[in-house]
């Protein structure tokens, strides 16, 4: 039998119905021939264009997630990331930061490097070069700077973080969820109840 049609019959119950292509492939074995491998190939891409959408709905629900947060929670999220990056990562206490919501290093104390900067905007709307330069001027020899804006970057902002002499890395709502996924497996559990995610798993070819 085809793989679609065995994949319908893997978890049945007392009563159900079966799709008229898996009741086809029942008729073509009674009637003693094979099913084409065409058919088999069918399935197989339908199985892969299945998993391709629902990691693409996935990415969209964790972005929905996101943008969910509020500000103060975002920044404790960056935070998170990092430690699943393996720095010590903390927020930066309320009042003037100078553009600094999140700090981290290898020590936690900003001694040894790479000692991280982030500034976090979470608001609709694009940062332009002005808040890329402002974010610049905070920082420091030995600083490396995480410019995380939800609402991403004007053309200018991106070149001017190109053109900045500290490492600066700019950080979008997209590349923000694909960074969740990528070190959710070692989240603190801080993280983790500030988004809550499942293991979906898929066969393998």
């Amino acid at each position: 039998m085809p793989q679609k049609a065995k994949n319908s019959l893997g978890a049945t119950l007392t009563l159900f119905s079966l799709s008229q292509e898996t009741i086809d492939a029942f008729l073509t074995i009674f009637e003693g021939r094979t099913v084409t491998p065409q058919e088999d190939e069918a399935a197989e891409t339908d199985s892969a264009q299945l998993k391709d959408e629902t990691v693409a709905q996935s990415h969209e629900l964790i972005k929905d997630k996101i943008a969910a947060l509020l500000p103060e929670e975002m920044e404790e999220l960056v935070a998170a990331i990092l430690r699943a990056m393996g720095f010590k990562a903390k927020v930066s206490p309320k009042g003037p930061d100078r553009g600094v919501d999140v700090i981290a290093s290898p020590d936690g104390l900003g001694l040894t490097q790479p000692r991280i900067k982030a500034e976090i905007k979470h608001r609709d709307g694009s940062m332009g070069a002005p808040a890329i330069r402002g974010f610049i001027g905070a920082l420091r020899e030995g600083d490396s700077g995480l410019f995380v804006s939800t609402g991403g970057f004007t053309r200018e902002a991106l070149y001017e973080a190109d053109r900045s002499t500290f490492p600066l890395t700019l950080v979008d709502l997209d590349d923000l969820a694909d960074l969740i996924v990528s070190h959710y497996e070692s989240f603190d559990l801080e993280g983790r109840a500030l988004m809550p995610l499942v293991r979906i798993y898929w066969p393998v070819d």
